[in-house]
């Protein structure tokens, strides 16, 4: 039905929105809309008002939130740009990457492989268990150490004088 109801809603939003780049993000706002309060039709009454009722609405609430985000926001020039080339931070990157594996190298095997499975590896928690031995709370308990401490070692060396 969603799709069959696209083309309507992207020939509504072409009408009233007037910035053809914010027509798309209209769309599926809509979309999402009346996903949301489908139960809220009512199949005794017809199709069409009650979408273009909640379109109408999410349209003109788009619209006015466009309106109060554009009315804080001053446009830039191009010589006001700025881009800096790709190696203009590249001392400070090699020296936080620096700190932060020898924090790591500093915590306890169990954080530390925790801590490398679960956020460097991305893998899930059920993976990490299965891969490690550990229990998932285990695993849960080392990643929030790990943090931790590493927390309180970053805190340590920013309040050094």
């Amino acid at each position: 039905m969603l799709e069959d109801i696209t083309p309507y809603i992207r020939a509504l939003a072409v009408r009233r929105v007037g910035n053809h780049g914010d027509i798309e993000d209209t769309v599926q706002d809509v979309l999402l809309t009346v996903h949301a309060v489908r139960h809220t039709y009512d199949p005794a009454r017809p199709f069409g008002p009650w979408l273009v009722a909640i379109a109408n609405r999410r349209i003109v609430d788009g619209l006015r939130r466009r309106g109060r985000n554009s009315s804080h926001e001053t446009p830039l020039d191009v010589e006001q740009e700025t881009i800096p080339s790709p190696g203009a931070n590249f001392q400070e990157r090699s020296l936080d990457a620096r700190a932060v594996r020898a924090a790591v190298a500093q915590l306890p095997p169990a954080q530390r492989e925790a801590l490398r499975m679960l956020k460097l590896e991305e893998m899930s928690l059920k993976e990490a268990a299965a891969a490690s031995g550990m229990s998932v709370g285990a695993l849960k308990v080392a990643t929030h150490r790990a943090l931790k401490t590493l927390r309180k070692l970053f805190e340590r060396q920013a309040n050094k004088p």
